[in-house]
C-alpha cells in the first residue's frame, strides 16, 4: 500500500522560484520542481478501508481558500542537519484545516502525529553534507520571499517507500470554497479549482 499524505499545491510559477535555491550544498539530494508541496498531515501506511474512510470524510470538509506566502530559508537537525525547506506563513485558515484533517485521522484511528505543525517546503535532503556548508548555504539566501498565492484546494497524495523527495501520485482532490465578497463573513460562495 502507497503511503498517504494530505498537502497544499505549489503553482508552477512559485515553483519555480523555490527552483533557484537548488545547489549550493555538496551532497544534498534536491527536490525535484513538481514535487515541491506543503505537507499538512503525514498519514503513512494503511489499508483500502482506511484509505477509502479517510477520502470520505476528507471530502466532507468546507472550508474557503485563502492566501499562502512563502518567506526565508531554514534547516531541520541544528547540529547534523537532514534537510534544507523555504518557510510558509502560518495562517489561522492553514492551522484550521491542518487541525480538522488531524481529527478526522484520529476519528478513524491513526494515532496522533507527534510533530508541532510546521508549515515548510522541503527543498533538499542532506546526508553527508558538513554543517559549514549548510550553514553557508542558508546565510546567503535567507531573505528568499515567493510571489503569495492563493490555495484554492488541498490534496491526497501518495508515495512508493523510498528516500523520500517523490515521485508523488495525486490520489484525490478537495477543492475550498472561493471567496467572493471578500471582508465579508457569510459572503457567497461556491467551490472551484483554479490549478
Amino acid at each position: 500500500m502507497p503511503r498517504l499524505f494530505t498537502a497544499l499545491e505549489i503553482p508552477r510559477n512559485v515553483a519555480m522560484s523555490l527552483s533557484l535555491l537548488r545547489g549550493g550544498i555538496p551532497g544534498a539530494r534536491w527536490i525535484d520542481v513538481e514535487n515541491y508541496h506543503i505537507t499538512l498531515r503525514f498519514i503513512g501506511d494503511v489499508d483500502n478501508r482506511t484509505a477509502d474512510e479517510i477520502v470520505d470524510r476528507l471530502d466532507r470538509i468546507d472550508r474557503q481558500e485563502f492566501q499562502i506566502s512563502i518567506n526565508g530559508i531554514g534547516s531541520f537537525g541544528s547540529k547534523k542537519p537532514h534537510s534544507v525547506w523555504a518557510g510558509v506563513t502560518p495562517t489561522s485558515e492553514m492551522a484550521a484545516l491542518q487541525g480538522e484533517i488531524e481529527r478526522i485521522c484520529q476519528r478513524i484511528g491513526l494515532p496522533a502525529d507527534p510533530r508541532k505543525f510546521m508549515p515548510h517546503v522541503t527543498l533538499g535532503r542532506l546526508k553527508s553534507c558538513r554543517l559549514d556548508d549548510v550553514v553557508h548555504y542558508l546565510g546567503g539566501r535567507g531573505n528568499f520571499h515567493a510571489m503569495p498565492f492563493t490555495a484554492s484546494r488541498f490534496v491526497l497524495l501518495s508515495s512508493k517507500e523510498s528516500v523520500g523527495g517523490g515521485p508523488y501520485v495525486t490520489e484525490e482532490i478537495f477543492p475550498l470554497s472561493e471567496v467572493w465578497n471578500s471582508g465579508h463573513a457569510g459572503g457567497e460562495v461556491y467551490e472551484t479549482s483554479r490549478y
